[in-house]
């Protein structure tokens, strides 16, 4: 038995190495192993309104002599469309300067602004183009892609590793993605999008699900119809914690309160 794992082992160490070679299973490795990196960066997340969209990432703790406005994981593509991602911060740079770069050539080219859709997809085919290539490896992230469209209508949509993209109306990437996919799937509905503060507390809660410090280390950026993107200060983002927390502790107090029906 202890050949045959052994054996196995040596198996797997030989489709891990290549990029292009499919294991016996059908598994690309180094694709899963680029999808681990991204579980591994801090999280992030978007949720769509009707005329706003908003996007909040888990800031890390930076150094005291360090710039804090120097670590962004929300970027501007366009001046309607804007990224954030979770995973390796050097990845989405490159990512980010040929979408900023397709953008303005889409401009001149057509005479109009590129669709959500279109930069999505753009950004896509480079992620599936490194796992079909020898010589290099996949990008280690994945990326959050919002923005308005000329209709109006906000567009919303995930790409990762494999170069897979789809469209949503909230979604998170990142450590923790999990819990707070489930509360966004709990908590979002149909009434939240029309109020566009309301899809701003429901950002921010989701992230305080997840996130240790409270405001301390949240960065929320919203984007709306016609306006370029506005990445709130720490004290706005204080001022909206500090109501999400007391509205949460009067509900908390409200259920507490409620008679308990016994049998």
């Amino acid at each position: 038995l202890k050949q045959v794992s052994r054996r196995a082992k040596t198996m797997s160490a030989r489709y891990d190495r290549a990029i292009t070679v499919f294991s016996p299973d059908g598994h690309l490795f180094q694709v899963e192993y680029a999808l681990e990196a991204v579980r591994k960066g801090t999280t992030a997340l978007a949720v769509r309104g009707d005329d706003v969209i908003v996007l909040g990432v888990e800031k890390k703790s930076t150094a005291k002599l360090q710039q804090p406005r120097t670590v962004r994981k929300i970027s501007n593509l366009d001046s309607h469309i804007c990224l954030a991602f979770a995973g390796l911060t050097a990845d989405a740079r490159v990512l980010v300067n040929r979408g900023r770069v397709e953008c303005q050539s889409y401009r001149l080219t057509y005479e109009d602004p590129v669709s959500t859709e279109y930069i999505t997809r753009f950004i896509a085919r480079i992620q599936q183009k490194y796992t079909q290539s020898g010589g290099m490896r996949p990008f280690g992230i994945s990326t959050l892609v919002v923005g308005f469209d000329a209709d109006g209508q906000s567009r919303l949509y995930q790409t990762d590793p494999s170069g897979t993209y789809n469209a949503w109306k909230a979604n998170a990437i990142g450590r923790s993605s999990k819990t707070v996919r489930e509360f966004l799937e709990k908590n979002y509905d149909a009434k939240i999008t029309s109020n566009s503060d309301d899809v701003l507390k429901l950002t921010i809660r989701a992230l305080l699900e997840v996130v240790e410090s409270g405001g301390r280390n949240i960065e929320v950026a919203v984007l709306r119809r016609g306006e370029p993107l506005k990445v709130l200060d720490d004290e706005e983002v204080d001022a909206i914690v500090a109501t999400v927390e007391a509205e949460k502790a009067q509900e908390e107090k409200s259920a507490a309160a409620q008679p308990k029906t016994g049998h």
